[in-house]
């Protein structure tokens, strides 16, 4: 834990988000997220810290924290029955392998919910096979992926995600890679993926965004309409 107090941290975010290039930045399957994700995702957190009635010489209380997640979760929720048209924002490095959603259409689904479960599907072109698992934990809330096979059997990589580490907001929650998660990647040599950390944005009324960022560099996210909603997809495989 750093020791600057939070005061300073929050005047530090707040200019480097005034400072930072003005950009309106927005998964591949098993580790497939703006201009950079600490600037832009920074910028964001310190307004809405700013805004949410939080004391600026303390952290966050349980019940805050706690609120902050009930209200991002109650906002997905409440988009519910309903599917969005996606665009990728940000897909870096630009290289093979990082294209797999290149010139496809995407559409998320929020199919299934209930007080302690979201389910998302998120489709690419014909391929159904991805759902978003956004769920409760007693700590907070938990990002899953499920990954499906056509005929519905799981992929041999799915169920990865992460908890969230902090108390997020009302618009952004974080979800570093969990210890089961990185042993599942590295069993299947997919060593890129051990330090993942995934996000979701919700503007109620604007936009959803998905992002998967890594050190290094790797950034992803991809970012679907509210103002538009689309004809609902088939359901994902496996549903």
């Amino acid at each position: 834990m750093n020791s600057i107090r939070p005061a300073a941290a929050l005047a530090a975010l707040l200019l480097l988000a005034a400072c930072g290039p003005q950009s309106d930045d927005s998964t591949p399957a098993a580790g497939a997220p703006a201009a950079g994700p600490a600037a832009s995702a920074a910028g964001a957190d310190a307004e809405a810290l700013a805004g949410s009635g939080f004391e600026a010489d303390r952290a966050p209380s349980g019940d805050e924290a706690a609120s902050a997640r009930d209200a991002f979760l109650a906002n997905l929720s409440a988009l519910c029955g309903q599917a969005f048209a996606g665009r990728v924002l940000v897909d870096e490095p630009a290289g093979p392998g990082n294209d797999a959603f290149a010139g496809k259409p995407l559409v998320m689904h929020v199919r299934e919910c209930s007080e302690a479960v979201v389910k998302v599907p998120f489709h690419v072109g014909d391929d159904r096979s991805r759902t978003w698992v956004l769920s409760r934990t007693d700590a907070g809330l938990r990002l899953k992926h499920d990954h499906r096979h056509e005929d519905g059997s799981p992929d041999a990589v799915t169920l990865y995600g992460g908890d969230t580490a902090g108390p997020g907001s009302a618009t952004r929650q974080e979800f570093p890679v969990d210890a089961e998660s990185v042993a599942m990647f590295r069993a299947h040599g997919l060593e890129a993926s051990v330090s993942n950390t995934w996000a979701m944005e919700l503007e109620p009324g604007h936009q959803f965004v998905y992002e998967l960022a890594r050190p290094g560099g790797r950034l992803f996210r991809v970012a679907f309409d509210l103002t538009a909603p689309v004809e609902p997809p088939p359901a994902s495989w496996g549903s």
